[in-house]
């Protein structure tokens, strides 16, 4: 009997995107690490430092200019964050406008060398924050992703016995079955069968449940399989397994019930 429930395949891409988002974590600690050592500037308004070369090379010591800190900034992003917001890194998405979806407009427009804008210390602590709301969300996603895994290893245990019960019946032709066996069968399988729909049950509450991290509201978990399970051939891999056990569990109690039906 088919028997492939896709929840192999979804703890693997689960595990890969918890992956994926514990090296984007470290990714944003070592670009707010770097962006805290810089030189913050304290010119007035206006006065302008000496243009950079396209780009901008990385300048260090205390005789880095404002200008040469906000290449060290785009440079510092480029280097951690960047290969993690970039899906295909082979991508020619101009990495201001990568700052910008990440970190924001302003903090862009504030780091591109052709603005008249230095490396001050309100620049610096913006950047800071806006990492640090990034930090915030990867971090919810981490909590979502761990519930998942708690949710993944509950399918499997409830849908595993009834899979291996399942085959290990179909061993015995149900005409080598006694009456008694035939209804202590039927209501075996009407006890997987309420166990297969309490699994559904539960998954369809937590899919409209949102998960959390320090209390801060994520994206809905329904959002969040839909996202991670994009290449399965099911969008809802638990779901799925839970309707696909149970239309095994019902075919069987059928046959079984037919059986009893022509020995009354």
């Amino acid at each position: 009997m088919p028997s492939d429930t896709h929840l192999d395949a979804a703890r693997d891409l689960a595990r890969s995107e918890q992956e994926s988002v514990r090296a984007k974590l470290d990714a944003y600690d070592e670009f707010v690490a770097r962006v805290q050592d810089l030189p913050v500037e304290s010119r007035s308004p206006g006065q302008r430092a000496a243009a950079l070369p396209a780009g901008g090379a990385h300048a260090s010591g205390a005789s880095a200019g404002p200008e040469s800190a906000c290449a060290s900034v785009r440079a510092a992003f480029r280097d951690t964050v960047r290969p993690y917001s970039v899906e295909d890194l082979d991508d020619d998405e101009p990495l201001l406008e990568t700052i910008r979806s990440e970190l924001s407009e302003s903090i862009a427009v504030a780091l591109a060398p052709t603005t008249d804008a230095g490396f001050t210390s309100s620049l610096r602590d913006a950047i800071v924050a806006a990492t640090d709301s990034r930090r915030a969300e990867a971090r919810a996603m981490q909590a979502g992703l761990a519930d998942e895994f708690d949710q993944l290893a509950a399918a499997s245990t409830a849908l595993d016995p009834i899979l291996t019960w399942l085959v290990d019946a179909d061993e015995t032709p149900l005409t080598d079955l006694g009456f008694e066996d035939l209804r202590a069968r039927h209501a075996t399988l009407d006890d997987h069968r309420r166990r297969c729909r309490r699994l559904l049950t539960d998954r369809q509450a937590f899919l409209d449940e949102s998960a959390k991290h320090a209390g801060r509201a994520g994206m809905r978990h329904r959002t969040l399989v839909r996202y991670l399970y994009a290449d399965l051939p099911v969008a809802f891999p638990v779901l799925s397994a839970g309707v696909h056990v149970e239309a095994l569990c019902a075919d069987a109690q059928r046959a079984v019930r037919d059986n009893l039906i022509r020995r009354t």
